[in-house]
């Protein structure tokens, strides 16, 4: 939505696109890359109506080519994807002109690959893509979203000053059990797409070109579960996740909701952005399986066949039906520390706290160092203000599905605004 959105860009952007020259200086992809094939993926660059070719002409795109230009990043008002990768970089730029350099090289990958375009090769050079996915590259509904964190507001780079007015590192909420290794960074890759060896490809990609600006810190791939048997897709307790989010078609909403607005207090960069909150959450699925199903329905306030509220007693319920709590102060029906209820309480003291946008993917990285499963869910949401999401993760603190799960990782982060066209790129605003 909103791809024209905005004014006309000013002119004299600094040698606007990314040159040849710049990805010459990149070696091939070694080393630590190698350990990502399985990881995230992304998206590469072109332009926006390119289309994958074989050999002999014939058209091989799968999928949908979602387009990289536009006013705010893809990837985010962007219907969730089967596959998504999360992964958080440390930002190893030696100065400010090579942190701008980074984010060229960034628009210039990920332009290129969310076009369904290949490079041209000369028969007697090594290969220019890494050939994962055959002689061309498909689009398969690819997205690579790049986010940034408080850290890389230190003084490295001298942004300080022009840091989000509430992005800041993540500390613990009361149950939770933060790893380092798996938490926080300065960057954050999102890429998502149709299939796993799109992601993969696209991330070994963005790997080969960046090499000596960042490395990574840690990296999640996840997946949404087809809907069974229909509607929302369910995660690994078997129930249906993310039915209630704002209507991302509707431009007045998200502009309310999701998006950050020119003329507040944000900095002026920032208009079109948006606060991205990650949380890598451990599910205790052998200690849940043992809850009966009623009280299983209670704890998320959900049923657990239809996604239904608590007042629909019929299996055939429409998941879209909304909880409803005004007849129900006591919590008789809906219990007031069920999951659905503490996000949103339907009050008018939490009635600006109760809003985001969901868009999260189940993780599967089994066993773990003790041989147990490790299952859980890559919570990811986008808020105007990031305060929103804070305070309706404080509210949870007291829910019911505490016992269930253990919050391990992940990070606050800022969602740069998006590339308006071909001489602009990631990060623009921020760093001129």
């Amino acid at each position: 939505m909103s791809e024209g959105k905005g004014s006309a860009l000013a002119d004299g952007w600094g040698g606007g696109g990314c040159p040849v020259g710049l990805f010459a200086r990149r070696s091939v992809l070694q080393g630590t890359a190698a350990g990502l094939v399985g990881a995230a993926g992304g998206n590469l660059i072109g332009g926006d109506s390119a289309v994958a070719q074989s050999a002999g002409g014939g058209d091989r795109t799968t999928g949908k080519l979602i387009p990289f230009h536009g006013y705010h990043q893809a990837g985010i008002a962007t219907p969730p994807q089967t596959v998504g990768a999360f992964s958080a970089f440390e930002v190893t730029a030696s100065n400010r002109a090579e942190l701008i350099e980074l984010f060229r090289i960034l628009t210039a990958r990920i332009r290129l690959l969310t076009s369904g375009r290949t490079e041209p090769n000369a028969p007697d050079a090594p290969p220019a893509d890494n050939g994962i996915l055959g002689p061309g590259v498909v689009r398969d509904d690819l997205t690579i979203t790049v986010a940034v964190g408080a850290t890389l507001f230190d003084e490295r780079y001298g942004l300080h000053a022009r840091k989000p007015v509430q992005l800041k590192t993540m500390t613990p909420f009361l149950h939770d059990d933060l790893d380092p290794t798996i938490s926080q960074g300065d960057l954050l890759l999102q890429v998502c797409a149709g299939h796993r060896d799109t992601t993969v490809h696209a991330m070994l990609d963005i790997l080969s070109h960046t090499k000596g600006l960042m490395k990574l810190r840690w990296r999640f791939h996840c997946q949404r579960n087809p809907p069974r048997p229909t509607g929302i897709p369910r995660d690994w307790f078997g129930f249906k996740d993310g039915i209630t989010n704002p209507d991302t078609t509707n431009t007045a909403q998200m502009d309310k909701l999701v998006w950050v607005q020119p003329n507040t207090a944000e900095p002026a960069w920032a208009a079109g952005g948006t606060y991205q909150a990650v949380r890598i959450v451990h599910f205790f699925l052998e200690a849940w399986q043992k809850v009966p199903v009623a009280q299983q329905e209670r704890i998320f306030g959900r049923r657990k066949i239809s996604g239904a509220p608590l007042y629909a007693v019929s299996d055939d319920a429409p998941d879209t039906f909304d909880p409803i709590y005004t007849n129900d102060p006591q919590g008789l029906i809906t219990p007031l520390n069920c999951h659905v209820r503490l996000a949103n309480p339907q009050t008018p003291q939490t009635a600006s706290t109760s809003s985001i946008l969901r868009r999260s993917y189940d993780y599967e990285r089994s066993p773990d160092m003790d041989g147990r499963p490790d299952l859980g869910h890559v919570f990811c949401c986008f808020q105007r203000e990031l305060n929103t999401y804070i305070a309706m993760q404080t509210r949870l603190e007291a829910e019911a599905l505490v016992p269930y799960i253990t919050p391990r990782g992940g990070g606050y982060f800022f969602a740069l605004p998006g590339v308006r066209d071909h001489r602009d790129h990631l990060a623009r605003t921020l760093l001129t």
